[in-house]
């Protein structure tokens, strides 16, 4: 498996690409000498963030109600390397930076193979390429607040049901009663 280390992020920002509602999103990082470009999907964005928040509260890290200078926030995405599968995020604790892990998504399998395949088996998903971002206290909060104004950019929230409405028309499921108000 191929394991890439980006020690330390010089830049990490998210981009998105499309009219809302159609966008493709990218994570794209340089640092150690290699720039990155890895394509993602809104939800995983998405739980990073809560987790960031969730790990930089436990971290008694303090995030400033001003944004720190997050550039990028038109950053042109190139040709992703891969797509992102699964993400990992964690503390080192001496370090006192944060390690962001991407995997590359697993190969789609064959639904019922016609027999048993010997040396043309795609690579299990242990060989699946990923890379390690290494990102200070100051370069996690940046990049939260950046993500969140590209995720925020987007078709705006149902109030009543959370769900992203549509220019042409939202058919609110709370308002047909098929979902319960809380």
């Amino acid at each position: 498996m191929a394991i890439y280390e980006l020690d330390p992020v010089d830049r990490i920002v998210v981009a998105a690409v499309g009219e809302p509602g159609r966008r493709r999103f990218f994570l794209l990082a340089t640092g150690s000498g290699r720039t990155l470009t890895l394509g993602c999907e809104k939800a995983q964005i998405q739980a990073l963030l809560l987790r960031l928040h969730q790990m930089l509260e436990a971290q008694q890290i303090e995030t400033p109600e001003e944004p720190a200078e997050a550039s990028g926030g038109n950053a042109q995405p190139d040709e992703p390397e891969w797509q992102i599968g699964e993400m990992g995020l964690g503390y080192h604790e001496a370090r006192q930076m944060f390690v962001l892990v991407a995997s590359q998504a697993a190969a789609a399998e064959p639904a019922e193979p016609a027999e048993p395949a010997e040396s043309t088996e795609a690579p299990a998903a242990d060989d699946a390429p990923s890379v390690r971002f290494w990102l200070s206290h100051d370069q996690v909060i940046a990049f939260s607040k950046q993500a969140e104004s590209v995720l925020s950019a987007g078709r705006p929230l149902c109030p009543r049901c959370g769900l992203p409405m549509d220019p042409s028309g939202h058919p609110c499921p709370v308002m047909n009663g098929a979902r319960p108000i809380f």
